[in-house]
Formats: structure tokens, C-alpha cells, sequence
């Protein structure tokens, strides 16, 4: 526990918070996050040594830098590596299931780029020690001067490798059609910029089959999910297609038209590997193509729509009205090659953040997802990419944070966890995003193959930066493996022992959680703000807060009514604690605290051996005394006025109140130093930054 009479391991550790010297430091960093990132670095190199980095897993929990781990293989592949690494590469299948103008598609582009790179590179290298031995290697070399004549036929080796990956590796689907096309210009223009000046351009490849216009959510995803379509109802051979007569033969039919639309599509591909094609037999190739999907859509679209609807068959005008609102894309068909072999290798995004089913013109069908109760779009976008991707293969998504901690949320974590592994990097909205110009909490999150060995959760401590940290936070991301989950839906973002350590120390044995201490009694109060960014603002007095000369309590704020004074007292100093500024931080979605969180809290057992008014008395005096007085004139015609609280100026005190919450918590000095220094580059505005206030606050 907390030993008072040891030397003071805060006092010692006061120059952590100051600015470290470029030399030293990324930027913005204080001591502090220095001292740490070297700490980790060390830990690393030791898990290396030790031969615990053992799996592609591991590569992302420890947070390596996978790139450059596969580059290492390539550099030194034997021959028969460096072929299988070549068709693995060529044949990966990389999917945006909601591509936009193409973002992440361009990313995947930038990944690969270098990885063909080096295996030419390698394929040119073996050739030359085999000459230069005398070796004789009559397979390999057929198959590896194969390639590099391929290279060759082209106008150069970059223009090569960004036409292979264009139309090999990538693929992607959106609803807006304009988007679509800008994406597939985007690529086309940044094959044609690989040309150096004088050099011929040759005909551009057709992508029109790789990128596509289409509902991602509504069509048929799987062969599963026509076949039941074709035959789960009745038991008469009448399938669930209302007013169509299906069958197993029909069902037969369909899979032999999508088998022969496949073979035209490898065909149309592979016509676009060679230089110099016929441009008949190209345009033959692909009209051919268009014409079996489009037979095939226009069969399995009026399926969809009577499995909707029945009067939707009743005349061509209600089946259109419908196609166009619902925009249907059938996965099994459009991509029939890739979801036959299992399904695509890598799936990225960054889906739409749309409340459904009020923001959409189109109904999804309950028999197809378990996610509706979500009532957003990225969350079911999420359940179809892990439809839509290969068993054992890892996807990934940017989403909003209440991934991580909204109720609505819980069903869509246990179905990902269901068959994956969850890795979760949050990051909050202030003091900057971090993603340039997207103004709110969101969060990576990736998929992996379950190991029923390790914990389900691999997670990242919140990521608060500046914006000048964006290029280099990611790198120094930290993720801790754990499995603590709270209230059913809220993940803890937790990035190391010693906060899983705390939050053990929490929640100890036969507490009583705040909600115990509350009564209907309304003499003992605490308000508290619901707005937090960087300091909980609560008090067991009446705030200042005036509206047309009126006293009357601040808007969004909460009241919590107590048992007793000290009760309340209690609450009101662990509400502006850095402990709970910790807890919110770990399990709220980092915008908002509300009676759910507060009312989950469990005091220590002993709390009432303090004398708590006393402490919140001083406190909110300091508070009260650090306010600055503000008036406004609101839209409606109203003055308000109330005080703007300035919290950091009031630290010394929060940490009197954490030093006696840890040491009856039975916290040790490490812990302690943690809870006191959280976040405090951005809440005390360190490193050039200003203190995180948040102005208005009353």
C-alpha cells in the first residue's frame, strides 16, 4: 500500500512534468511520456530476446512495426519463399466496404507499394548469386524471369507494380455512385503519374468490376443466404420468395451463372495483365461480363425485393421504386471468385456514423443482422465485413468511440467477439481529433482470430494529442491485454498492469456502490456537470448560475441527492478527483458523465473515517475563489450569469483528496503518482499548450 513515511516518490518525480529537450523528446512530450517511451522500448527489446513475439497477434499487440517486419523477410527470402510471398501478395484481396472516394483504398496502395518492391527486388537478387555461383535452379528461374519479363512489357517497374495492385489487391464498394467514380479516377491518376516524361501511356485498366456502386447492407452476402433463400420456407420446394416458385435447382442454376460470371471476370483480368491487347477483344471481353452480372442482378434482385415485400412484385413500377431506394449489391455475384474462396483477406473502412433506421431511405431485413439494435450504420457495417471476410483473417474499422462504452453497443462487442479478438486504440476529440477535421470520439478497431488463450481485449490507454502528435502517435501507441468490461458494454481503456491494478483496487469486497448512499431525501446534495474534457465539475453547494436575475440550478448538469452530509461531501470531492477523472476517462465515451457511472462507483470500505465536508469545503471554496464571472445574452432574450471555473488552479487540493482516496484504497506510491499525473500534459497545458478548461463551465 501507500507508505506516507518513505520518500516522496511525487516529490522526487516533480521534473517529469516538465518540457523534454528535442534532443530527447518527440514533440510536445514532457519527461514524463520520454522516460516511458524508452521504458517500453527496453521492455520490448527484452520480450524479443525471449522469443515471446511469436505470432502475427503479437506483432499488433506489442504495437511493432509489421511493415517493416515482412520487408526483413523479403530482403532475405530463400527462393521458395519469396515466389509463395509473391502469389500471396498478388492474389491478396484488400475490400472497403464503404470506400468513399477511395481513402483507405490509397492507403492500402502505399502498404503494398514497397512489399512488391522488395520481392523484385529479391527475385533479381537470386538470379544474380545463382549465375554468379554456377547454380542451376531450372524451376525457379522459369518462374521468377516470368515476372521480370512481365515487369518489363511495362513502361516501368513503378507503373508495373501500381497496375498490379489496382486491379489484384483492391476493391471497394459505396452507395453514392459519384464517389465510386472520383475513387477509380483517383487510381487511374495515380498509375498514370508512375510514367516518367516521354514514356507512352497505354490504355488505362477497367476497374469498373473491383470498384463498385451498391448498397453494402442490403443484397445477398454469402451462397448460404440465397440458398436459404431458395429453400427454408414450406417444405414444398416454395422457398421465402413470396409469390415465386423456387427450388434447389433454381438455386443450382444461379451458382452455375455466377461460376461462368466469375470465369469472364478472370478472363477481363487477366486480359489486362498483358500490354498491347486487342481493343475489340477487350471491349468483347467485358461486355460479356456486364451481361451475365447484370442477368444475374436483375434475377436476384426481384428475389430480394419479394423476400421485402410481395407487392413490391406486383408491378415493375412499385419493384423499381424499391431497387432504387434500396440500391441492392449481392457480394455472392459481384465478387463471386473472392466470396467463393472464403472471402476477402483484409477488410478496412471507415464506415458512415448514421443513426438508423431514422437517416436512411432503406430498411434492412432483421433475418440478416444481429446488430439492428445498434441503430447505427457502423455497427452493422461492422457485422457484414466480418460476414464478408475469411475465417482467421483480420478487419479493421475507424468508428465512434461509443464502440467502446455506449449500452446500445454491447450487442455489437459480443457478436465480434463471438469468433474475434478485439484491438481498440480511442481516441477523444480534445484537446485536437485525431483524424484532421473529424470532430469527434472515435476509435480504431480491428478484428482478430480468437486465441482462447489470451484475454479478449487489447486495448490502448485513452490517446489525448496535439495536433502536431498525430504523426507519430500511433507509432508510440502502448496496448495492454486485458478483460475487464463493465455495465455489459463499457471496455475498459486500460493501457497497462497498473491500471488494470487500480481498477482492481477499485472494486473491492463488500462496498457499497455511491447509488446506496443516495436517498429521496432532497437536504444532501451534489451537482455535478455532465460535460467533461479535462476536470469534473461538481459541488455539494448550490452553483452560481443566474438566469434573468433568478438563481436557479446550471443546465446540463445532474443532481444527486445524499443520506447524509457527509455523503454527499464525499461525493463531491471523488467527482473532482483525479482517480475519477481516470475512471470517466477509461469508461465513458469521454464526453459526457451521467448517474450510470457516477452510481457504479464503489467507495472504499472505510470512507466514512474521514471527515469529508471539511475537504469539500475547501475545495469549492478554491474553486469559487479561481472563478472568473461571466455574463452573456442568450438568442431567447435571456442574461446569463455564472462562473467559469478554472479547476487546474485548484490541483494542490484535488491532490490532497486523491493521496487520502489511494490510501484507502491501498494504493501503492506508483499508483498514486499515476492517478496525480494522468492526462497532465493536457489538462495543466504543458508543453506549450493552454490549461484544459472548458470555457462556459459553470
Amino acid at each position: 500500500g501507500l507508505d506516507t513515511k518513505a520518500p516522496d516518490l511525487i516529490q522526487r518525480r516533480k521534473d517529469w512534468n516538465t518540457t523534454a529537450p528535442a534532443a530527447h523528446a518527440l514533440p510536445t512530450e514532457i519527461w514524463r511520456e520520454t522516460i516511458a517511451r524508452h521504458q517500453r522500448c527496453h521492455e520490448l527489446r527484452k520480450k524479443l530476446r525471449a522469443g515471446e513475439v511469436k505470432e502475427p497477434a503479437d506483432l499488433v499487440t506489442h504495437n511493432l512495426d509489421i511493415r517493416q517486419f515482412v520487408q526483413d523477410v523479403i530482403a532475405n527470402a530463400p527462393a521458395d519463399l519469396a515466389l509463395a510471398l509473391w502469389k500471396s501478395l498478388r492474389s491478396l484481396s484488400v475490400l472497403d466496404p464503404t470506400c468513399g472516394s477511395g481513402a483507405f483504398l490509397f492507403a492500402a496502395l502505399e502498404i503494398l507499394e514497397p512489399l512488391y518492391e522488395g520481392l523484385l527486388e529479391r527475385l533479381r537478387a537470386l538470379l544474380a548469386d545463382w549465375q554468379a555461383a554456377g547454380e542451376k535452379h531450372p524451376v525457379w528461374e522459369k518462374e521468377i524471369k516470368a515476372i521480370l519479363d512481365a515487369v518489363t512489357r511495362h513502361p516501368n517497374e513503378s507503373y508495373f507494380i501500381h497496375k498490379t495492385i489496382i486491379i489484384h489487391n483492391l476493391y471497394g464498394v459505396d452507395i453514392m455512385e459519384e464517389a465510386v467514380e472520383i475513387c477509380k479516377l483517383r487510381l487511374f491518376l495515380k498509375l498514370a503519374a508512375q510514367l516518367e516524361p516521354g514514356q507512352p501511356i497505354e490504355p488505362l485498366p477497367d476497374i469498373d468490376f473491383n470498384v463498385r456502386a451498391g448498397n453494402t447492407l442490403v443484397g445477398y452476402a454469402s451462397c448460404d443466404e440465397i440458398k436459404r433463400a431458395f429453400t427454408e420456407a414450406g417444405g414444398s420446394g416454395q422457398g421465402l420468395l413470396q409469390g415465386i416458385e423456387t427450388s434447389l435447382d433454381d438455386y443450382t442454376r444461379i451458382m452455375e451463372q455466377a461460376e461462368d460470371a466469375d470465369r469472364a471476370f478472370k478472363r477481363f483480368q487477366a486480359l489486362q495483365d498483358t500490354t498491347g491487347q486487342n481493343a475489340s477483344e477487350f471491349r468483347t471481353a467485358k461486355d460479356a461480363l456486364e451481361k451475365r452480372l447484370k442477368a444475374l442482378r436483375s434475377q436476384l434482385d426481384r428475389f430480394l425485393a419479394g423476400q421485402y415485400d410481395q407487392k413490391n412484385l406486383k408491378s415493375d413500377a412499385t419493384f423499381q421504386k424499391w431497387k432504387n431506394s434500396h440500391e441492392p449489391f449481392h457480394w455472392f455475384v459481384e465478387f463471386y471468385g473472392i466470396m467463393n474462396a472464403g472471402g476477402f483477406d483484409v477488410i478496412v473502412g471507415n464506415p458512415p456514423y448514421i443513426v438508423y433506421p431514422a437517416k436512411v431511405s432503406y430498411e434492412l431485413r432483421s433475418e440478416c443482422f444481429n446488430t439492428l439494435e445498434c441503430k447505427n450504420l457502423y455497427g452493422i457495417v461492422f457485422e457484414r465485413s466480418a460476414r464478408l471476410v475469411k475465417n482467421n483473417s483480420w478487419f479493421g474499422l475507424i468508428v465512434q468511440m461509443t464502440l467502446m462504452s455506449a449500452g446500445k453497443m454491447e450487442i455489437l462487442q459480443d457478436y465480434l467477439l463471438e469468433n474475434s479478438r478485439l484491438h481498440l486504440s480511442p481516441f477523444p476529440r480534445r484537446p485536437e481529433s485525431m483524424f484532421d477535421g473529424v470532430e469527434m470520439p472515435v476509435a480504431i478497431g480491428i478484428c482478430s482470430p480468437k486465441n482462447e488463450k489470451t484475454p479478449l481485449y487489447s486495448t490502448s490507454r485513452v490517446g489525448r494529442i496535439y495536433g502536431v502528435e498525430r504523426a507519430t502517435v500511433l507509432d508510440t501507441t502502448k496496448f495492454f491485454e486485458h478483460d475487464v468490461r463493465i455495465q455489459g458494454s463499457r471496455i475498459g481503456k486500460l493501457g497497462s498492469k497498473l491500471e488494470k491494478s487500480i481498477f482492481k483496487r477499485l472494486r473491492q469486497e463488500g462496498s457499497l456502490n455511491i447509488g446506496a448512499l443516495a436517498s429521496k431525501s432532497e437536504k444532501h446534495r451534489v451537482f455535478y456537470q455532465e460535460a467533461c474534457r479535462y476536470w469534473l465539475k461538481a459541488s455539494h453547494r448550490q452553483p452560481y448560475f443566474k438566469r434573468n436575475g433568478e438563481v436557479i440550478l446550471p443546465p446540463h448538469g445532474r443532481t444527486i441527492f445524499f443520506r447524509n452530509p457527509n455523503a454527499a461531501a464525499y461525493t463531491a470531492c471523488l467527482l473532482n478527483s483525479s482517480l475519477f477523472y481516470w475512471f470517466y476517462s477509461s469508461f465513458s465515451d469521454c464526453e459526457h458523465v451521467n448517474d450510470e457511472i457516477v452510481r457504479f462507483w464503489n467507495p472504499a470500505v472505510d470512507w466514512e473515517s474521514i471527515d469529508w465536508q471539511k475537504l469539500a469545503d475547501g475545495l469549492v471554496n478554491s474553486l469559487e475563489a479561481n472563478a472568473t464571472e461571466k455574463t452573456i445574452n442568450t438568442k431567447q432574450g435571456h442574461k446569463i450569469e455564472y462562473h467559469e471555473i478554472k479547476a487546474s488552479s485548484s490541483k494542490p487540493l484535488i491532490d490532497q483528496i486523491d493521496t487520502l482516496l489511494a490510501e484507502h484504497y491501498g494504493f501503492t506510491e506508483e499508483e498514486l503518482d499515476f492517478i496525480i499525473n494522468y492526462d497532465i500534459k493536457y489538462r495543466m497545458g504543458l508543453s506549450g499548450g493552454s490549461a484544459g478548461e472548458e470555457a462556459g463551465d459553470a
